[in-house]
């Protein structure tokens, strides 16, 4: 759980980091940014900042703001009821996004684990996505990615968004973000 004042806070930053990108949100979309600390309160650390510009029942397009070597947590997205789960497409905006997959371990592994969270984190191919450069992921597939030292901008491109059904290694998440 966040406070009002962490969510601004994260709001504003996520805010300069959009507009150092050339990247234009409306008002209405800046008060709609999602502020994920998946129930940690590690949000530096551990968390994300998303930009959902539309989620119908065949696609997703989204924004996901990253402050510098902040996590997104290993996760798959699995099958929902006779859908098989979300397939994506990471696009490197602006920094660089280190994601991990499954494959040969890769080395050396430019993460930067928390040491209390650290065995949450099996999947160990690193993929580096620059600007320009994308990735994509099947559904089901077990992955987690971190930005680099300034952080990352990545459009994810998926089919519909069920984000509230992933499953996490790290059994204290929450995925739904709630603020106090």
């Amino acid at each position: 759980m966040i406070t009002k004042e962490e969510w601004l806070e994260a709001r504003d930053q996520a805010w300069e980091m959009l507009k150092k990108a050339g990247i234009v949100l409306t008002p209405e979309e800046l008060e709609r940014l999602e502020v994920a600390d998946f129930g940690l309160q590690e949000l530096k650390t551990i968390g994300l900042e998303v930009m959902t510009y539309v989620n119908t029942d065949r696609v997703c397009a989204k924004e996901i703001i990253m402050f510098p070597y902040q996590i997104c947590p290993e996760h798959l997205h699995p099958q929902v009821g006779d859908q098989p789960g979300k397939e994506e497409t990471f696009r490197c905006r602006w920094g660089e996004v280190r994601l991990f997959v499954p494959g040969s371990v890769t080395e050396p592994s430019l993460a930067k684990l928390p040491a209390k969270r650290a065995k949450n984190f099996k999947v160990k191919h690193q993929v580096i996505l620059h600007p320009g450069e994308q990735y994509t992921l099947n559904p089901g597939t077990w992955h987690w990615f971190q930005a680099g030292p300034e952080g990352a901008i990545v459009s994810e491109f998926s089919t519909h968004s069920t984000d509230e059904f992933d499953i996490f290694t790290d059994q204290d998440i929450k995925r739904i973000p709630e603020i106090k």
